[in-house]
Formats: structure tokens, C-alpha cells, sequence
């Protein structure tokens, strides 16, 4: 048993043994190919560099040179040329310069250079930094520097500017650098330019521009060339400014109005006797443009038919353009006739003598257009005018006037509440239009209320209906939009909003009734009359009644208006009692 024992202990310490060397051959194998796999990488990675050895005195030594240098390059940019100074003014080199030029305020960064100096130093002392932030943060330093510096030399140059104003030169001696020198002449140059602009630094951190100082209203000088859109507005209209002069002669004194095609002002001439004048400045657009051709065109036909001014047409006298705007030179004349309504006649309409005075000069007025083919498709309280003395009354812009073989149904002619059936049905129109158009305006006059007050072309048809009845077939089918209002019956399709859901819905209605007295309205106006004036209201009420005709072929003509007694026996009462 014990030689067994001993047998199977030798055998296992020579089993350890034998394990022993194999695992110290793999470990030299592992080291030799460890060290021939660093051996490899190590020849394809470069070295890391060896820290420098520089001692400090080698480091000042360095330092004093810099300074020798940088002292060099300043007295060579003082010979130098000034184009060469400003090419390198945004160099390192310049801004050492800079630095080094103004000693006040080198000496008091001085400790904030030693500071960026020692940096400097200590990435000198590593060349492995010498590309990375060495450079970074020297450009840091030499930003703070700048800004610094600026900021020192806009504030010496303020106060240089306050003291030099109340000082005389010759006494006060220039004693600062050649860059405060550059820098001051620079900005005296602006300064006389202009002594109001705030000087700031565009490079600061801080927003030191002031937003009041800025304005984006375009400043007018009529001695400089300016471009014309900056007299015109986003809608082409010219932008009027009180006191300007126009065509280097007409001072524009107040604004008159503005209309879809112009803006009306009033000015004064300088050379013929100071009289006014007023001037339609047509909107800068090519169709506004050739309808105030048109327009030009009638007024000088009609001024060749009134030479003496006879006919309550309002004058022309002349046209020019204006900064891209064509502009008609009119009579001027105080007011329109909705102003001397709502002052004179306000809630009960003016006195019966003046009213039968208007309707005539207006009768006059279209009696004129007839003769010459004229519509003038525009006749409203607006566009009538009258002068100082409330005594002369003349009709004004002509820009919707047409001769009357040239026309096309337009469902949208003439201002809505002064709108004639015919048009909104699209029936072939003529001088009629004028004729209910003066009726509108002649009861408005009367009774300071406008007489159809549709909102709508189909609602103005049932205001119509309302006080003269039911259109007759005859003149339905003549109407070229008669589907938007009649149907096949001739029964009228009213367009109403719905009262719960709010939509609109189409009202067919067969009968319509009367439900206005014309004679009514007029004598609620004029209460307290006496038996005169009551007749002149019932023959004006039978005045509109013709004038006033659905179908504009029964419609009173202007010339029949003229010898109707509203109008006539004004004047033979006149007559008799000279």
C-alpha cells in the first residue's frame, strides 16, 4: 500500500511538474507574440512628443523679443503708407499696433496682457498645443482686447466732439495716436454729415441702436429725384400731403375726397390770382388711366357745348401729369349737395324754394348730356355740388359717363340706391337711367331719406314693387339677368336669410302689394305748411311718379321734367313779381 501511495505521489507531482512547464512555454508564447503584436502597432502610431525643457529665463528671453518686434512693426506702419495700414488692420500685427499706439490704454490693460502673456507662454512651452489652444484662445484675448479698446476710443472721441464745439482749435494740440487720429477723422466726417445720428457700436454685445431714431415715413423733397412709387400708396392712390405744390403751381390746400378712381383736392394757383382750383389725381393704374382719358374727352365736349358756363356742369380747364398720376384741373367749387342736406335739412330735408331751385339746375344739367349723347351714369347727391353762397348747383365727376350707343348691360352701374330697374335686370338702357337717378336724389333733397334702400340689387327690385307694383312680363323677358329674380311665371323670387338656420332661401312671391304713399312721406317732411306749398309737394309727388316708371320706356323725358309746374310755375311766379 505504501509503495502504491508513493507510486501514485511521484506520478502526480511529475504531472505538476510537467504542467508547470507547459503553462510557463505558453505564457513566454504569449509574451513574445504580445510583444511582437505591440512591436507592430507601435511602428504604425508616431511617438508621443516630449514635453519641452524650456527653462523660464529662456521664456522671458522670448517674451523681451516679441516686444522688440512688435516695437518694430509699429514704427514701420507709422512710415508705412495709410492703404497699407488698412489692409492689415484686421491682423494681429495692426492690433498690436493699436495696442502699443495709445499708451494710456496699454498701460491700463497692462495686467490683463501679462495675464494673456503667461498663456502665451505656457502654450509656447508645449508645442504638441502649438495649433490648437494656443491660437483659440489667443484670438479670445485679442476679441476682449479689441472691444475693450473701441469702447475706450468712442467714448475720447465723444468727449473730444463736446469740447472741441466750445473751444478754439488753435489752443487744443492733437496729442493722440495716429489710430485715435484715423478714427476721429473718420467719424467728424459723418458728424457733419449729420449732427443728430446717435453713434454707436455695431460690434458690442449690447443693442445700443436706437429704434426711435429709425422711421419709415419717406420724407418728400421736391428737390431731389425721388422714385414715384413713394408718392403712391399700396393701392395706387397718390398720397397727399397738405402744402405740397403740384405742376411746380398749384398748393394743395385741403382734400376734397376720395373716390374708386381718384383722390379730389382743393389748392391754390400761384400764377392766376391765388384762385383755387380743385385737382382729380386718377390712381396710378392703367385702367383708371384710360377711363379719365375718357373722361377728359367729355368734359372738353362738354365745354365746347357751354362755353358760358350756363349749364350746372361743373368746368374743365386743364390736364398735366403729376409723378405718375394724370391729374384734371376743375372748377372749385364749397360743398356737395349730401353735406347741405345733412346741415340744412337734417331729419325733414331743405325748404321747398331751394328744392325747386336744385331739381331745375339739375334738369338743366341733364337736358345738356341729353343733346350730346351723354349718360353720365352717376347722378347722387355726392356728385353734386354747389357753391359758396348755396345758390349754384353743378354736376361733377363724369369718370362713369358714356355716350349712349356705347354701352353693355352691367348689372352694377350707377351707385345701388340710385340704381335704375332696367340696369339691374340687364335691359338695354339710355338716358332714362339719369332721369330715375335725379328722381332719388331730388326725393332725398325733399325729405333728407333715401328713397330705396336695398340691400341688394334683388332686394332693390322688391323696393321698387313696394310703391309702383309688379313688373309687367313685357319688360322680364327683355332683361338679360331676369333668371336671377323671375321665374318662368313672372313671379318674383325673393332672396332672404333664413330667421332660425341663417341661411338664404329663395321666397317665391305671385302678389305684392303696395305699401308705400309718396304724397305721405313728402308732407311728413314739411309739417306746418301753408295751402302753396302744399300744392307744389303734390305736383312734385306727381314729378317722381313719372320720373319714377318702372318700364324707362314711359318714363318721363328731361325736357317734359322741365315744363312740368313743380318746375314751371317757379318760375313764372318769379316772373311776375319783378
Amino acid at each position: 500500500m505504501a509503495d502504491s501511495y508513493n507510486r501514485h505521489s511521484q506520478s502526480k507531482s511529475t504531472r505538476y511538474q510537467h504542467n508547470e512547464k507547459d503553462i510557463m512555454k505558453s505564457k513566454s508564447r504569449r509574451s513574445k507574440y504580445s510583444e511582437q503584436k505591440y512591436h507592430h502597432v507601435e511602428a504604425k502610431t508616431p511617438p508621443l512628443p516630449t514635453r519641452s525643457t524650456s527653462t523660464l529665463e529662456e521664456l522671458l528671453q522670448k517674451r523681451e523679443s516679441l516686444k522688440k518686434e512688435l516695437k518694430n512693426i509699429v514704427k514701420h506702419s507709422d512710415t508705412g503708407s495709410t492703404k497699407e495700414s488698412k489692409k492689415r488692420r484686421h491682423s494681429k500685427e495692426d492690433y498690436a499696433y493699436e495696442i502699443i499706439s495709445n499708451k494710456k490704454t496699454y498701460k491700463e490693460n497692462e495686467a490683463k496682457s501679462n495675464t494673456y502673456s503667461k498663456r502665451k507662454s505656457f502654450h509656447e512651452s508645449s508645442p504638441e498645443l502649438d495649433h490648437t489652444q494656443a491660437d483659440s484662445e489667443d484670438e479670445e484675448s485679442i476679441i476682449e482686447l479689441r472691444r475693450h479698446l473701441r469702447k475706450q476710443l468712442i467714448e475720447k472721441f465723444k468727449g473730444s466732439h463736446d469740447t472741441s464745439s466750445g473751444s478754439n482749435e488753435s489752443n487744443n494740440k492733437d496729442t493722440s495716436s495716429p489710430v485715435e487720429k484715423s478714427v476721429k477723422q473718420v467719424k467728424s466726417d459723418d458728424t457733419h454729415q449729420n449732427h443728430n445720428k446717435q453713434i454707436t457700436d455695431m460690434f458690442s454685445e449690447k443693442d445700443e441702436f436706437d429704434s426711435k431714431s429709425t422711421t419709415n415715413n419717406v420724407t418728400q423733397n421736391n428737390n431731389e429725384a425721388n422714385l414715384t412709387d413713394n408718392w403712391d400708396d399700396a393701392d395706387g392712390y397718390y398720397k397727399i400731403c397738405i402744402g405740397d405744390v403740384i405742376n411746380n403751381r398749384y398748393t394743395i390746400k385741403s382734400i376734397l375726397g376720395q373716390g374708386v378712381f381718384a383722390n379730389v383736392v382743393r389748392a391754390q394757383d400761384s400764377i392766376d390770382g391765388n384762385d383755387y382750383v380743385a385737382i382729380k389725381i386718377v390712381r396710378n393704374n392703367e385702367l383708371m388711366y384710360k377711363t379719365s382719358l375718357k373722361e377728359i374727352a367729355i368734359l372738353k365736349e362738354i365745354r365746347e357745348a357751354d362755353p358760358n358756363n350756363k349749364y350746372h356742369c361743373v368746368q374743365f380747364y386743364d390736364h398735366f401729369m403729376h409723378k405718375g398720376h394724370l391729374c384734371l384741373l376743375l372748377e372749385s367749387l364749397h360743398m356737395d349737395l349730401r353735406a347741405v342736406i345733412k346741415k340744412y335739412g337734417k331729419n325733414h330735408g331743405i325748404n321747398i324754394k331751394a328744392l325747386m331751385s336744385y331739381s331745375r339746375q339739375l334738369l338743366l344739367a341733364l337736358r345738356l348730356l341729353k343733346k350730346l349723347g351723354i349718360i353720365h351714369a352717376d347722378i347722387k347727391p355726392d356728385n353734386i355740388l354747389v357753391n359758396e353762397r348755396k345758390n349754384v348747383l353743378k354736376l361733377c365727376d363724369f369718370g362713369s359717363a358714356a355716350k349712349s350707343d356705347d354701352n353693355e348691360p352691367t348689372p352694377y352701374l350707377v351707385s345701388r340706391f340710385y340704381r335704375a330697374p332696367e340696369i339691374i335686370l340687364g335691359v338695354p338702357y339710355k338716358h332714362g337711367v339719369d332721369i330715375w337717378s335725379a328722381a332719388c336724389t331730388i326725393f332725398e333733397m325733399a325729405t333728407a331719406k333715401i328713397m330705396f334702400t336695398g340691400s341688394s340689387n334683388n332686394k332693390m327690385l322688391k323696393c321698387f314693387m313696394d310703391l309702383k307694383g309688379k313688373f309687367s312680363s313685357k319688360l322680364v323677358k327683355r332683361g338679360k339677368f331676369k333668371d336671377q329674380h323671375f321665374n318662368y311665371n313672372n313671379n318674383f323670387l325673393l332672396h332672404k336669410k333664413d330667421e332660425f338656420t341663417g341661411r338664404e332661401k329663395v321666397v317665391e312671391m305671385s302678389n305684392i302689394n303696395i305699401n308705400r304713399d309718396l304724397l305721405y312721406e313728402l308732407k311728413k317732411s314739411y309739417k306746418n305748411t301753408f295751402a302753396n306749398e302744399e300744392r307744389k309737394l303734390a305736383q312734385l309727388k306727381d314729378l317722381l311718379d313719372k320720373m319714377t316708371m318702372l318700364d324707362s320706356s314711359q318714363r318721363i323725358s328731361v325736357s317734359d321734367c322741365l315744363k312740368h309746374p313743380f318746375i314751371l310755375e317757379e318760375l313764372q311766379k318769379n316772373a311776375s313779381t319783378k
